[in-house]
C-alpha cells in the first residue's frame, strides 16, 4: 500500500511546515532569479531534444584583429609594431586571415568544419561605451522603449513548456538579452535551484503533498508554488547531470568559463527543455599588455570551447555557439602596448549547422579611406548573422520579430 499523503492543510508537523516554507521561499527565489511573468506561466514539463543556441559574451571588448588576424594587411603590422601577431605563428591561414595561435585547441573543430570565423561584424553604428554598447547589442531593438532582450524575444516564440528554456549559466544576474516577458532564469551553479524536500525520509510523500496543495488553486500563491515545484524538479535533473564527470574524456580548464561551459553541457544533457543559454567570459578589455593578456584569454576560450564540444558527444549537432563582444578595438596600438575601444570585430560560430573551416567576411580592408574613425569598419550587422543562425537552426522562429528593423535580406552563407 502506498504511503498516505500528508494532510497538507492541517498538519502542524515542524518538518512539513519548514518544507512548505522552503517551497514558498524557492518560489520567491525563482521570481528573484527569473524575469518575465513567472506567476502566470504554467509549466507542464520539458521538451527534451531540440536545438540549442549558446551565446558566449566576451565582455570588455575583445580584439578581433588579434583573434582573427588580417595578415595580408600591411596596415595591420604598421599600426601595431609591438603587438601584432606574426604571420608565421598563425593557424589555418588563407589568403587574408589566420587564427591566433592560442586558439590551437579549436583546430579539430576547424579541421572538421564545425568552426567558422566571421569578420568585420558589429553594431550598425559605433558606440565605444561598454555599458551602452552592450545594452544596444543585447536589446537589439533600436528606438523601442520596452526593455526586452533579443534572446527573450527568441525564446518567447518557442512552443516549449519548460521554465528553463532561456538560461544564464554562471551568474545570478539575468543579462539584458534574456530580460522580458518570457520567464528566464540565471543559474550561478546547479545548487541555485534547490529542491526543498531532497534528502528527507519522507521526501516523495512531501513532494506529493506540496503538489496537492498547489495543484488546483488559481491564486498567485498557488501558481508560485507550482512554478517553484517545477523549477525544483528540473533543477534536480540538472544537478544530477552536473554531478557526473564530463563525458568522452573532456578536460575543461579550471577557469570560470570552463566551469560555466561544463555546467552548460550538463544542462543540455539533462534534457530539461533548454533552448537558449547565455554564458559570460570577462576581462577582454585590453588597454595594456595586449599580447600577454589576449593570449591568456584566447587560450581559456579555446580550451573551454574544445572541451565543451568534446563533452557534448553526438549532441554537438544540435548545439550552436556564437561569440559576441560589445565592440572591437582600435587598429593602432597605444603607448601601453594595448589597444583602445574600437568598432568592427570578429565572431566565432561553432557547432551544428555551421559552414566551418573557413573565414566569412565582406572585408573592408584597413586602408585609411576605409576605416571608421581609425577603426575597422563594420560590413556585417551582427543582427544579420544572428538572424541567419535562428532561421537555419530554429525554422519555426520569425527572426524579423526577434530583430525588428534589422533589414536582413541576403544570406551571409555562414550557416548551412
Amino acid at each position: 500500500m502506498s504511503e498516505p499523503l500528508p494532510d497538507v492543510h492541517a498538519c502542524g508537523c515542524r518538518d512539513f511546515t519548514t518544507t512548505r516554507r522552503a517551497a514558498l521561499a524557492l518560489g520567491a527565489g525563482a521570481v528573484t532569479a527569473m524575469v518575465g511573468d513567472v506567476l502566470t506561466h504554467t509549466v507542464y514539463g520539458a521538451q527534451p531534444r531540440g536545438n540549442v543556441l549558446v551565446v558566449l559574451s566576451l565582455r570588455g571588448g575583445a580584439d578581433g584583429l588579434s583573434l582573427v588576424v588580417p595578415h595580408a594587411e600591411k596596415a595591420y603590422y604598421a599600426a601595431r609594431p609591438t603587438t601584432a601577431v606574426p604571420k608565421d605563428r598563425l593557424l589555418h591561414t588563407d589568403a587574408t586571415f589566420g587564427l591566433h595561435p592560442a586558439l590551437a585547441p579549436l583546430s579539430r573543430l576547424w579541421a572538421t568544419k564545425r568552426l567558422a570565423a566571421v569578420h568585420a561584424v558589429g553594431l550598425p553604428a559605433p558606440n565605444r561605451s561598454h555599458f551602452e554598447a552592450m545594452e544596444v547589442l543585447e536589446d537589439a531593438d533600436p528606438g523601442s522603449d520596452a526593455r526586452v532582450g533579443w534572446l527573450n524575444r527568441f525564446v518567447g516564440q518557442l512552443r516549449g513548456d519548460s521554465v528553463l528554456e532561456g538560461v544564464q549559466v554562471g551568474s545570478n544576474v539575468v543579462p539584458t538579452s534574456l530580460v522580458g516577458p518570457r520567464p528566464t532564469v540565471a543559474l550561478e551553479s546547479p545548487s541555485s535551484i534547490s529542491t526543498p524536500f531532497a534528502g528527507s525520509d519522507r521526501g516523495d510523500a512531501v513532494a506529493r503533498g506540496l503538489a496537492q496543495m498547489y495543484g488546483d488553486g488559481r491564486s498567485r500563491v498557488h501558481r508560485a508554488g507550482r512554478e517553484a515545484l517545477e523549477l525544483a524538479r528540473l533543477g534536480g535533473r540538472y544537478s544530477e547531470a552536473a554531478a557526473q564527470p564530463p563525458q568522452h574524456s573532456a578536460s575543461y580548464p579550471g577557469s570560470a568559463l570552463g566551469t560555466s561551459l561544463r555546467r552548460t553541457a550538463a544542462l543540455i544533457r539533462a534534457e530539461v527543455g533548454v533552448r537558449a543559454v547565455a554564458v559570460d567570459s570577462g576581462s577582454w578589455d585590453h588597454h595594456e599588455n595586449l599580447r600577454g593578456n589576449l593570449t591568456a584569454r584566447a587560450g581559456d576560450l579555446a580550451g573551454s570551447l574544445a572541451a565543451f564540444f568534446t563533452d557534448l558527444g553526438p549532441d554537438w549537432r544540435r548545439v550552436t555557439v556564437v561569440t559576441l563582444s560589445e565592440f572591437g578595438r582600435r587598429l593602432p596600438e597605444n603607448g601601453a602596448a594595448g589597444v583602445d575601444h574600437g568598432y568592427g570585430n570578429a565572431v566565432l560560430v561553432a557547432g551544428g549547422g555551421v559552414r566551418g573551416g573557413r573565414y566569412h567576411a565582406r572585408w573592408p580592408t584597413l586602408r585609411d579611406g576605409r576605416l571608421e574613425s581609425g577603426d575597422l569598419t563594420v560590413t556585417t550587422d551582427y543582427r544579420h548573422l544572428l538572424m541567419e543562425v535562428l532561421q537555419t537552426r530554429f525554422p519555426g522562429v520569425d527572426a524579423h520579430r526577434v530583430f525588428p528593423q534589422a533589414g536582413y535580406r541576403r544570406r551571409l552563407g555562414v550557416m548551412r
